[in-house]
């Protein structure tokens, strides 16, 4: 059975296409910068040359036609015909109370997808543009509706309420739902088996550090506790989003600078804030680690060395929250058997791993600085030093898979 994966977003489209019999992936690429000048990148998994082109798509149909039309063409493809796909899996941000796990996407689903969008307005009219385009390509097949949100629906409400008025809870849903579910799902589950432990029991924190970050409090493989809330923007500082701040300061922004409104101080916060706002270089942790490594006596000049000192900040401020939300999570475990570093920056950063664990001596967690530095490219390394009271891992995420396996386990009933 083969499973296309899709992950919409505003001007973007990512895709994986699954044989599920072995979960090997047949081909995977992106359209992007859909509805500009449009590029497409297509990487068959079959030998066949890696597809790189500019390509006018105006929308997401001609997109998903796109990218139908290079999985089968003779040049790139690695199927012979459309017939082949089997069923497709949808990434969609949010599901609000409504949906607690993946569906079968029919005209209900979608009503309450748009029902959702209140929720997160800049994702799921995204969302829905990809499953119209797909079900106008691929009418005839079953299509599943597979939620970031879901995995976090077992958080119990003492975690989940907001203290405002209840009334917009009760009428409005208003509440923590969480995001990067399916990642702090697959890495937990890795985790697990990994240490042998049986899932009853098991306390792990998840550390899903990139562009977007978030953590998850997993006991008993059910989460608990997560950083994000009811929309992405709380919790960590991330590449450019603010993370939790005092929510007067959004009235504070608007006095100081007069000509924004409530809208575009938010919009201030999530597109330029984060370490991007704080270091004034980059919302790339890759970009603000080279220049924090640098001495400023090796500045250029006075900007320059403000741009290292600032560097040297977002990392500090980045790497203290996440230590932070960690030691938090473990009072909520009740202690901790395992914490995970997963995603872009968790996956591949010695120096920001060793930065936050640098903050959990008091618990009597240490990683093993050889291990730490040496850790890419494996299925799960343990990075953790002899005598730490807790596994320290670093496992690769994989969301597509996730997506993949709801969608054929949904569809074969």
């Amino acid at each position: 059975m083969n499973i296309l994966v899709i992950n919409t977003g505003s001007s973007s489209l990512k895709y994986q296409l699954f044989d599920m019999s072995s979960e090997k992936i047949l081909a995977k690429g992106l359209c992007e910068r859909i509805g500009i000048d449009g590029y497409v990148k297509h990487e068959p998994a079959n030998g066949k040359p890696t597809l790189k082109e500019e390509m006018q798509m105006p929308s997401h149909s001609e997109a998903i036609n796109i990218v139908i039309r290079t999985l089968t063409s003779e040049n790139y493809g690695v199927i012979n015909s459309l017939t082949e796909i089997h069923a497709v899996g949808h990434r969609v941000v949010h599901g609000g109370k409504k949906f607690s796990t993946s569906v079968l996407v029919d005209d209900d689903v979608i009503k309450g997808l748009i029902g959702c969008a209140t929720l997160a307005p800049l994702h799921i009219p995204a969302n829905l543009m990809g499953i119209y385009a797909c079900q106008n390509a691929m009418p005839n097949i079953p299509h599943v509706a597979v939620f970031d949100t879901a995995f976090h629906s077992s958080i119990p409400s003492h975690a989940y309420i907001y203290p405002i008025p209840y009334k917009y809870y009760e009428n409005h849903d208003i509440r923590r739902y969480g995001f990067h579910g399916t990642s702090h799902r697959y890495v937990s589950s890795k985790a697990t088996d990994f240490l042998k432990d049986k899932t009853k029991g098991s306390r792990i924190i998840t550390c899903h550090l990139g562009n977007g970050a978030s953590l998850a409090a997993i006991k008993d493989g059910k989460s608990i506790d997560t950083t994000m809330g009811a929309t992405p923007l709380e919790g960590l500082p991330m590449g450019t989003r603010s993370g939790t701040i005092d929510p007067a300061l959004v009235y504070v922004i608007t006095e100081i600078d007069s000509s924004l409104s409530v809208s575009e101080a938010i919009d201030l916060l999530n597109t330029e804030s984060g370490v991007l706002g704080i270091s004034g270089v980059s919302s790339d942790f890759r970009d603000i680690i080279d220049r924090s490594e640098l001495n400023v006596d090796e500045a250029a000049d006075a900007k320059d060395a403000q741009a290292i000192e600032r560097s040297k900040l977002a990392l500090s401020a980045f790497r203290y929250q996440v230590a932070k939300f960690i030691g938090a999570y473990i009072v909520a475990l009740g202690g901790v058997d395992a914490i995970v570093f997963t995603a872009g920056v968790g996956e591949n950063s010695p120096a920001i791993r060793k930065g936050i664990c640098d903050w959990l001596s008091s618990f009597d967690i240490f990683i093993d600085d050889d291990k730490n530095a040496s850790a890419r490219g494996g299925d799960v390394m343990d990075i953790t030093k002899d005598g730490s009271s807790a596994s320290v891992l670093v496992i690769p995420t994989n969301e597509e898979l996730v997506i993949a396996r709801d969608t054929m386990e949904m569809i074969e009933g």
